[in-house]
């Protein structure tokens, strides 16, 4: 077998992207037959090279599987969890070794994909793409539609400004009694659609205009929707659904951009190991 760039070897095993790849390779985290590698365009056999990060030999590649969970409240994006707090892999049954694009807050529940893409992950979290999230959130305190101007002007976050392409208001949310604060007597129910995936990104922006978040719902990744998946249930993606998705990660701009807010951390972190503190939106 011809020999093979070792980001690509990484890429294909389902551990990150080509470019994530060379990250670990300069970073030093790469071996190949017991010596570290950092230098990058370096090639390796797949058959015949002894391949480890971090001391662990690379999976073998498998086939590309996507699937959709719909996470749980008190579930977390993360692989492993030092609080000991449920992961989503443990929903994830007989589909190999996936893992989640991207991140959910871990009181929030909704639409979670999962896959061993590693190249389409960090094309579909990519600002580049503009992908769109729809949450539903649940808002301590009135609002109307005539406020909406307001929350469709956008706000300055500590990490740069913030604006939602969509929001809209879709009804009163429970009774404040079914939240865990009780001492909610009136809730509101708002779509809000965001094109990044930045932490508590949904949450502060609530925050930022009079009104918590009592509950939160991701209702769309994507073209990926949750339509009536049952909570903690996981289903493979249809062919239409991964054709969807690449289209949505290679069709640059087709979708309305929120502003630019400063990149504090590098975009390959959101597909690295998470704690649930550290979730998105």
């Amino acid at each position: 077998m011809p020999k093979i760039r070792l980001n690509k070897l990484l890429a294909h095993a389902g551990l990150t992207s080509r470019r994530g790849g060379d990250r670990l390779i300069l970073e030093g985290h790469v071996a190949v037959n017991g010596a570290v590698v950092r230098e990058l365009g370096t090639l390796a056999d797949p058959l015949t090279d002894v391949i480890a990060v971090d001391g662990q030999p690379l999976p073998s590649a498998e086939p590309k599987r996507y699937v959709v969970l719909h996470k749980p409240r008190g579930y977390v994006t993360t692989r492993h969890d030092p609080r000991g707090r449920p992961i989503v892999t443990d929903l994830v049954h007989g589909r190999g070794r996936v893992y989640p694009v991207g991140r959910l807050d871990a009181d929030a529940e909704g639409v979670l994909l999962l896959t061993n893409d590693g190249e389409l992950t960090h094309r579909l979290l990519h600002p580049r793409y503009a992908l769109p999230r729809v949450y539903e959130a649940d808002v301590a305190g009135r609002v109307t539609r005539a406020d909406l101007p307001r929350w469709r002007a956008g706000v300055v976050l500590d990490d740069g400004p913030a604006k939602p392409i969509a929001v809209d208001v879709v009804g009163d949310g429970p009774s404040g009694a079914r939240h865990r604060r009780g001492d909610v007597a009136e809730t509101t129910r708002l779509r809000l659609t965001f094109t990044e995936g930045r932490k508590h990104e949904v949450k502060r922006y609530c925050d930022a205009l009079g009104h918590r978040v009592l509950a939160l719902r991701r209702v769309a990744f994507g073209p990926i929707e949750l339509g009536d998946l049952p909570i903690g249930a996981v289903r493979d993606l249809v062919p239409r659904e991964v054709s969807a998705l690449r289209a949505a990660a290679t069709s640059a701009g087709t979708a309305r951009r929120q502003p630019a807010a400063p990149r504090r951390r590098r975009l390959g972190r959101e597909m690295k190991h998470t704690t649930g503190d550290g979730q998105s939106s």
